[in-house]
């Protein structure tokens, strides 16, 4: 009972939270979606890139059921999942993220908790696994770039939330009010930091 309860809700966290980070292009740009934002080039079509081939791999060959789309090796890792090219359509990665999930849907339902995986690229002797400890890794992986988007998107213009349905019209005049009262408290620690490292004979 307690096993079908555990992948239950797993796969519910990791259904919601890859939608959400897929919502995250709505309404974006070509060149919004694509162009990276930070020094280390992240960027929203990427991250939902990269997050579909992190699912791709664990689900699939992990436990010996190779993901129909078309994979380079592990070992050849480049990079090039992290962003997209320019002949590369935004259809096309959301395509391939939605037949990913698919597939990893599919092989959630079909496997027990305890179902034995082998990841080779973990280190030993970690190697040897289970859907259970996949479910959380690729949860974590998920959540964490979701967050990476939710950033980049509010950057870009403000949006946020979690998913359509809880999303709010922008109080600008709101949300400037809340930042400057974060940024006085922030500067008053800073003088309090400033005064405390000066000792009582310089004071």
């Amino acid at each position: 009972m307690i096993d079908e309860f555990a992948k239950a809700h797993l796969h519910g966290r990791l259904r919601r939270d890859r939608e959400a980070l897929l919502w995250k292009l709505d309404g974006l740009s070509e060149y919004d979606a694509r162009r990276p934002l930070t020094a280390t080039g992240t960027n929203l079509l990427g991250l939902v890139k990269h997050v579909a081939t992190v699912e791709a791999r664990y689900f699939g060959e992990v436990f010996g059921r190779p993901s129909p789309e078309p994979l380079s090796r592990w070992q050849d890792y480049d990079g090039s999942d992290l962003w997209a090219a320019a002949d590369e359509t935004r259809d096309q990665v959301t395509g391939f993220c939605l037949r990913t999930w698919d597939h990893s849907d599919a092989t959630i339902d079909e496997l027990p908790l305890d179902a034995p995986g082998h990841v080779p690229w973990w280190p030993e002797p970690h190697t040897d696994t289970n859907l259970f400890a996949v479910m959380v890794h690729v949860l974590g992986e998920t959540v964490r770039h979701a967050g990476h988007a939710d950033i980049l998107r509010e950057g870009l213009d403000g949006r946020t939330g979690l998913r359509p349905e809880h999303e709010r019209q922008i109080d600008e005049e709101a949300r400037a009010a809340y930042r400057a009262k974060i940024e006085q408290a922030a500067g008053s620690a800073a003088d309090r930091s400033r005064i405390d490292a000066v000792s009582p004979a310089e004071r």
